[in-house]
């Protein structure tokens, strides 16, 4: 069943997509004005009427479809992503930073540097 509706929802989208783009847009009219062809095909009226009935069904059909695949989905639907993930505590104890003491965070200027560095090299 769930294969039998995945394949109709499929079939139906390619559809919806294939009738969409059957349709003129907005500009098209221009397009007739400079030699464009006689829309006799569909009737006086044109394709709008029944390509809006048949695009209108066709999107009823794939909203259906896709409500009815979800439904399907989040019933049916027993495993996790998660469920191969044991809840076990650690075995090893992590060592936690401690934060760094005053006397650590003060930094020498370049002067003091300098100094402290001729003083090394004159012992």
């Amino acid at each position: 069943m769930d294969t039998l509706l995945t394949i109709a929802h499929v079939v139906v989208c390619l559809f919806l997509v294939g009738i969409v783009l059957l349709q003129h847009g907005k500009g098209a009219d221009i397009g007739a004005t400079f030699g464009g062809s006689s829309q006799s095909l569909f009737g006086t009226e044109g394709p709008l009427p029944l390509l809006n009935k048949i695009t209108t069904a066709v999107a009823v059909i794939f909203m259906l479809t896709s409500v009815t695949l979800a439904y399907i989905s989040s019933q049916t639907s027993n495993s996790s992503v998660m469920s191969e993930i044991s809840v076990s505590q650690p075995t090893e104890q992590v060592e936690v930073a401690q934060p760094m003491a005053k006397e650590d965070m003060v930094m020498e200027t370049p002067a003091e540097e300098e100094k402290a560095v001729e003083e090394t090299t004159k012992e």
